[in-house]
């Protein structure tokens, strides 16, 4: 990938916004800090600000030029975080409003890829407990049964059989309201980073837990990351090529990522969007920047050169 194009100075002052409120706060400190330290070494500008403080009056006293949104999970990466930058018409890092929004939401972003014809697993809603008794008929089992307003995989279940649904769905509703159990899909969990208008060389993931939970994205030494991910070259194009076209279906831009699996058969199901990927020692973006010829820094760099080229966010 090619060098660093702007200056440090053309920045300006720059705050990394942190931490925040969401279940996601600490991955979202480890990344935060990550970003500052690299910001760092190439002598940007560089301040961080917890977002769980009273960080817009500190925005605008200390007259930053621009943010790097460094926050996970709600009140962050759900369009709340945007639209308040917008609204002080500070530039900001990666997706706009609506793009955030969707990406954040897991059943809109379904709903979307279905009607664009993007593969992706049969689900039920489940706003209310009685919901549960249709699990079987309407998505049958195995199931995920997860939050539809978070990520990382933070209160999401495998459930085997129908009288384990109520408790999952008690674990994902302590978080969100809105809990969705998605048909599982026994297979190859695949994850493709995306870069400006570039989708990067795509990570293979394995684990020996039941699935790639919390615990195996952050905490565990036995998950295993495979770059390149052994697809054939046609193979990865496609599913690269889908990948964005899911990304830029809800409104994506600048930078993220977009999970699915091949399962047995052969065939993708896509999962969901991510806008705010972690940037932590244990975080996909960076290892397929890498592959591509970017080391951290430089990525870093890239992601906070979208804060300048915004205008065109949906």
């Amino acid at each position: 990938m090619a060098a660093e194009r702007k200056m440090p100075a053309a920045f300006g002052k720059v705050a990394v916004l942190m931490g925040g409120t969401s279940a996601e706060r600490e991955v979202s400190l480890e990344t935060g800090n990550a970003v500052c330290a690299a910001l760092k070494r190439r002598h940007v500008d560089v301040h961080s600000i917890d977002a769980r403080d009273a960080f817009i009056a500190r925005l605008v006293d200390q007259k930053f030029d621009r943010v790097f949104i460094a926050l996970h999970g709600r009140r962050g990466e759900d369009g709340i975080i945007q639209g308040a930058l917008e609204t002080l018409g500070l530039p900001y890092t990666g997706s706009g409003v609506l793009g955030s929004a969707l990406a954040m939401d897991k059943v809109r972003t379904k709903w979307i890829w279905q009607s664009r014809g993007i593969p992706t697993p049969d689900f039920l809603l489940l706003r209310k407990e009685p919901d549960l008794e249709s699990v079987g008929d309407r998505v049958g089992f195995p199931v995920m049964v997860k939050p539809v307003h978070e990520g990382s995989s933070c209160g999401a279940s495998k459930v085997l059989q129908a009288p384990d649904l109520a408790q999952a769905w008690r674990v994902a509703r302590a978080l969100d309201e809105d809990v969705m159990a998605e048909r599982w899909v026994e297979g190859v969990e695949y994850t493709a980073a995306i870069l400006g208008d570039r989708v990067l060389p795509m990570i293979r993931l394995e684990t020996p837990r039941e699935f790639y939970d919390y615990e195996a994205k952050y905490l565990a030494d036995s998950t295993r990351y495979i770059c390149p991910c052994g697809l054939d070259a046609e193979t990865e194009r496609r599913l690269s090529d889908l990948a964005m076209e899911g990304f830029e279906a809800v409104g994506a831009t600048g930078w993220g990522r977009v999970d699915l699996i091949v399962d047995n058969a052969g065939l993708p199901w896509f999962i969901e969007v991510n806008t705010i990927p972690g940037m932590t020692s244990h975080s996909l973006v960076p290892m397929a920047a890498r592959q591509a010829g970017c080391d951290f820094d430089e990525l870093v760099i890239r992601i906070l050169e979208t804060s300048m080229t915004g205008g065109d966010r949906a």
